[in-house]
């Protein structure tokens, strides 16, 4: 399929009309495609950090939760895997919908949708209205995720599209950061209530830049014109392809194993070693600058220069090493360790996310340029639903151990490196680059 307008102006840097025809061209021309180029890039980037302000800025607040709505603490864990279940429910839907009517409308459907989810979340009287708004917040959240990495494959293809993976990471990776940061700190001048009245503010900007300065991607010769059964058989015929499928399932393994973490952390650090709201959030943030910084080193130094099948073999094997160990110091192997070895192995683990999750990704969509919202669809899916397995099990033994999470991580690290290995075949490929 030949590429379009937008594609061809967004590779060679030509700043595009709305409707992907090449602007004026020129040193000024130049300047306008840098600064759009910077302008969608931010975007994206707030896009993709949507789902981890939804779900991290809430971290601090599950042990207060619990209490406010007098639920025990694998009850409230469920809100966080309703959130994560409707983000993967989600993409199956609008996936195929940005492929046949664009990327803008269903993105900006979207969006209002999780504004009003997110403003009644803020009046739950009870876990399983909650339960259902964020269920609902999910579902609408998931625009962004899946629109935004259409958009990527769209404008950029091989290296440069990992390296743009690898530039998403940085700036959505700075919502990890902050977000349990703001979240300790509205904690200190409100309830659990407030954060939702939060992100339902940055839902209203969001929406507001979207349907300003995000222009349309997909160029109507380029969609596809069938109904749900062929967008069920593209779906069907990305499947099949056993190395598509090899990554796909590797990256939403490795997710499953972030998100285990991402799940018990409230309840290990501050019920288990005794932290403060603050003190966890700090560590959180740590963790998520190590990832971050991989990341970077990802795409700025190593991608081009070695496979991105070596890059993402290695990131899974320092993951496997370091679930391996956090599952040895939590079962007590080595004694009564305290929280900083802990905080460390969750460090190392955190870190390698940054070579697997770009990689798999990068790689997947490298294969699907035909079907990029279904293919991304697909991913994220897959993430999400695997994550929402993993969340409600890292509580099964209750909140006095942090075993299962270990267990977990473990399983998921072990069982991503198999799909890896046994699917993807990177050695069938001679180690070639992107």
């Amino acid at each position: 399929m030949p590429e379009s307008g937008v594609s061809r102006a967004q590779h060679t840097h030509i700043p595009t009309d709305r409707t992907g025809v090449p602007a004026a061209t020129g040193p000024t021309a130049t300047a306008a495609a840098r600064r759009t180029g910077l302008l969608v890039t931010l975007v994206l980037g707030g896009l993709t950090a949507l789902p981890p302000l939804s779900m991290d800025m809430y971290l601090p607040a599950l042990p207060a939760v619990t209490d406010a709505l007098h639920a025990p603490a694998a009850t409230v864990q469920l809100t966080l895997t309703a959130c994560l279940g409707g983000m993967a429910l989600g993409q199956v839907v609008v996936g195929p919908m940005s492929d046949r009517w664009g990327r803008r409308r269903p993105l900006l459907l979207g969006m209002v949708v999780y504004v009003l989810a997110t403003a009644l979340c803020v009046f739950a009287p009870t876990t399983e209205l909650l339960i259902g708004f964020r269920l609902l917040q999910g579902l609408a959240g998931a625009a962004g995720i899946v629109i935004a990495r259409a958009v990527v494959r769209d404008m950029y293809d091989g290296v440069e599209m990992a390296r743009f993976f690898s530039t998403l990471m940085l700036i959505s990776g700075v919502a990890p950061v902050v977000a349990p940061l703001i979240g300790g700190q509205v904690l200190r001048f409100t309830d659990w209530r407030g954060i939702f009245a939060v992100l339902t503010v940055v839902g209203v900007l969001l929406t507001l830049v979207v349907w300003k300065w995000l222009h349309e991607t997909l160029p109507p010769e380029e969609r596809h014109t069938g109904g749900v059964g062929d967008a069920l058989r593209t779906m069907r015929g990305l499947l099949v392809d056993r190395t598509f499928t090899g990554y796909m399932v590797a990256g939403s393994l490795a997710f499953a194993a972030l998100f285990a973490y991402v799940s018990a952390s409230p309840f290990v650090v501050q019920e288990i070693y005794g932290a403060s709201p603050q003190t966890f959030s700090l560590l959180f943030g740590i963790n998520s600058i190590g990832l971050i910084t991989v990341g970077q080193i990802n795409g700025k130094v190593l991608v081009g220069r070695i496979s991105l099948d070596k890059a993402l073999g290695f990131g899974l094997g320092v993951i496997v090493l370091a679930a391996t160990a956090l599952l040895l110091m939590t079962s007590g192997a080595f004694g009564d360790v305290g929280l900083v070895p802990v905080a460390a192995g969750l460090f190392v683990l955190m870190s390698a996310m940054g070579l697997a999750m770009p990689n798999t990704n990068a790689q997947a969509l490298m294969r699907t340029k035909h079907a990029a919202g279904s293919a991304s669809a697909l991913l994220g899916t897959s993430s999400f639903l695997i994550g929402a397995i993993a969340s409600p099990l890292v509580g099964i033994a209750g909140d006095a151990t942090a075993v299962p999470m270990a267990v977990v991580q473990l399983v998921c690290a072990v069982g991503a490196m198999a799909c890896f290995l046994g699917l993807c075949r990177p050695w069938q490929r001679g180690g070639a680059r992107a």
